[in-house]
Order: structure tokens, then C-alpha cells, then sequence
């Protein structure tokens, strides 16, 4: 993106009263954000924007549109507007899309097929177990993990995808410039590292408590679905189950003791139609049919590097299992894949059917999943 047209759009998200509507709205009707801001006054008065939002731009200050400008030229970072193709498909559905990305880490990792995982920030041991487990399950079948990098069940979810040498998204609530909590600074630089860190609010801003439910809503406008391990009945978790099944996303819960007061809001939610989850099969049954969907949004179909992977690496893939199971390391290696391309890849052949992932993490190829017919029906 030119300068120019960055600090356009750094210009437009600092405009004090100027909504998401409004900018992606004078984006697109003008071309581009410095378009836009050099439109002039009428042009948004007859846009529907208030006279004093327009004179509210002399009041920006400039230092900090530079300072803007340094953070997003790290090493990194970067920020990702509304009319960017790397904008996540899924997020540009909902209808209270942010107008623009801040992001540290990998943003391509945005196009994957994501599962967002929340809960409490309380969470027993049982739960912070539960969530570790389900999110190292997850991450190995191909799933990017996203969570908001809260306390509890967050940071459980988060380090899970982790462990699984896998991908996570953190969706924050504050800067990218800070970490909030302060004690998941070392989680955040590792989730930079390997994973990808986003927030619609510019550097510097603060965490606040209205923050909190907004950030929720990308959370859930991201994923594929929203599992639920562990809430009270008044928690943000619940929040971001509703923002999901607004946004026709699918809805899981971990159903609970009925002593444990962390499981009454997964009940609660189960009640009102969640699916009740006892496995990660349980939700590779509701979303591995969106998983093929979710790539081909992400446009990334024929990127022969990209983190998709295209109809024909099915067969390859299949040719390379062989009749032995095979660990994930051995495929990339034989198959010259990344690591990125392969987990959606194999995703898709294990809610086929066609392949299962052993306990100790190895990949075989069932009977009768012949190469062949897996190519044909990948291009239906």
C-alpha cells in the first residue's frame, strides 16, 4: 500500500465520530481513503456525515498519524484495510465489519479455516485442561485457533495451537502496541512469532471495558464456529455465542457438573440449540462440510505456495500416505508442502472420511480412498 494511501486510512480510523459504515462507505465511493479525505467537506455532508465529524479531521493529531505510520512499518506489522484482498472474507460478512486491521505476526494465516475457542477467565483446572486438549486436538487437524488472549481459557487455547505446532489468531482489545493482561507479553510475542496478533483499534489505545464486546464480535465474525469451555452464566463468552449464531456462525458447548457455576453457561447455551461437544468429533461433524468454503474465500485455491491447497495436492498427498501411517514432519518432507498447506488438506480428507489421525498424532489412509476418486470430488 503507498504511504499516501496509508495515512489515509491511519487519518480515517483517528476521525473522532466516524463509524465503520461511514469510512468503508467513503472508501469505496471516493476509491481510496486519500480519495476520500480529499473529497472535501461537501462531499461528505452529502454523504451523511455530520459538519462537525469533517472538522473534527483538523483536530487529528499528525504526530501520532506518523507514529501510526513507524508502528506499522515493523517488522511484522502492518495493517490490513477493507479494501485489501487480504481483508478475511468471513469477517467482510458480517454487518458490523471493522474498516480496517492492525495485525503483528503472519496475516495470511487470517484466510485459513479458523475455530474460535473461549471461555472463562476463572476456569477450573478441569477447564483450562479441556481447553489445552481440545485446542492441540484441533490445531493438528488443521484448524487455526482464534481466541481473544484473555486469562483462563484464552491463554489455554492459544497455547494449545501452540503446542501442536499449529496456528492461533489472537484478537485483541487494545493496541497491538501493549498486551493486555501485561502477564501474556511472553504468549503474545510467541503467538507473533508463529501465529498472528489483530485488533481494529489503532496503537496506543487502552484496554476498556466496551472494548471487550467489540473485540468479541471479530472473534466470532472470523471463525467458522465459536466452542464454548466453560462460562457462568453472565460472562463475555456468552456474548461472543451470540454475536455467532447472529453472524450465522455454528455454536459449541462443553456441557459441565451441575455444581461446577462455570458450566451453567455452556448449559444454558446447549438449551437454547448449541451442539453439545464431547469430542473434537462432535465439531469436525458440524464444520468440516465449511472448511472447503472457508479456503476457496480465502481465494487461494491455485496459490501453488499458499496456504491452501489445491484440488490435485489431494492426490499427492494420498499417494504419499501410502498404506504405513505417516507423522505429519514425513509428509511435509516427502511432499516439499508447507506445514500450512498440508492441515486444511488433510482436514478436508478426514471429514471425508478418507483419512484418520491416530492418538500418537500419525495420518493413515483408510481403505478404499483411492487417489483418484478423491481428486473428482474435490472438483465438484
Amino acid at each position: 500500500m503507498p504511504p499516501e494511501e496509508l495515512r489515509g486510512w491511519l487519518t480515517l480510523i483517528r476521525c473522532q465520530g466516524l463509524g465503520a459504515p461511514a469510512i468503508i462507505a467513503l472508501t469505496e465511493r471516493h476509491g481510496s481513503a486519500s480519495a476520500a479525505l480529499g473529497a472535501g467537506r461537501g462531499a461528505w455532508i452529502s454523504a451523511g456525515i455530520a459538519p462537525k465529524v469533517w472538522e473534527s479531521l483538523s483536530e487529528i493529531d499528525s504526530a501520532r498519524i506518523d507514529e501510526d505510520l513507524a508502528w506499522c512499518s515493523g517488522a511484522r506489522r502492518g495493517l490490513i484495510p477493507w479494501s485489501d484482498p487480504r481483508y478475511p472474507a468471513r469477517l467482510r460478512e458480517i454487518a458490523s465489519s471493522p474498516p480496517a486491521l492492525f495485525y503483528r505476526g503472519d496475516p495470511d494465516l487470517l484466510q485459513l479455516p479458523q475455530l474460535a475457542v473461549v471461555g472463562s477467565r476463572n476456569a477450573t483446572a478441569q477447564g483450562l485442561e479441556t481447553a489445552l486438549g481440545f485446542s492441540i486436538e484441533l490445531a493438528r487437524r488443521g484448524l487455526t485457533i482464534t481466541s481473544g488472549l484473555a486469562l483462563g481459557v484464552d491463554a489455554a487455547a492459544h497455547r494449545g495451537a501452540l503446542d501442536a505446532d499449529g496456528y492461533t489468531v489472537a484478537v485483541c482489545a487494545t493496541g497491538l502496541d501493549r498486551v493486555y493482561p501485561a502477564s501474556h507479553r511472553a504468549l503474545a510475542e510467541e503467538i507473533d512469532a508463529r501465529g498472528v496478533l489483530v485488533s481494529e483499534f489503532a496503537p496506543g489505545t487502552a484496554p476498556r471495558p466496551e472494548h471487550f464486546p467489540r473485540r468479541n464480535r471479530i472473534i466470532a465474525g472470523l471463525s467458522l464456529g465459536v466452542l464454548v469451555i466453560e462460562a457462568a452464566r453472565e460472562s463475555g463468552s456468552l456474548i461472543t455465542a451470540r454475536l455467532a449464531a447472529e453472524q450465522g456462525r455454528e455454536v459449541f458447548a462443553i456441557p459441565g457438573s451441575i455444581h461446577n457455576v462455570m458450566a451453567r453457561g455452556c448449559h444454558r447455551l446447549i438449551r437454547q440449540g448449541a451442539k453439545l461437544v464431547e469430542t473434537v468429533d462432535d465439531v469436525l461433524e458440524e464444520i468440516g462440510s465449511l472448511v472447503g468454503d472457508a479456503l476457496r474465500a480465502g481465494g487461494l485455491a491455485e496459490a501453488a505456495d499458499g496456504p491452501r491447497a489445491a484440488p490435485h495436492r489431494h492426490q499427492l498427498l494420498l499417494d504419499a500416505l501410502g498404506d504405513a501411517p505417516q507423522t505429519v514432519d514425513a509428509l511435509v518432507e516427502r511432499l516439499g508442502m508447507a506445514p500450512e498447506a498440508l492441515g486444511p488438506a488433510l482436514l478436508e480428507l478426514e471429514v471425508e472420511g478418507r483419512v484418520a489421525t491416530g492418538s500418537d498424532g500419525r495420518v493413515m489412509r483408510l481403505h478404499g480412498a483411492a487417489p483418484t476418486d478423491v481428486g473428482a470430488r474435490s472438483t465438484t
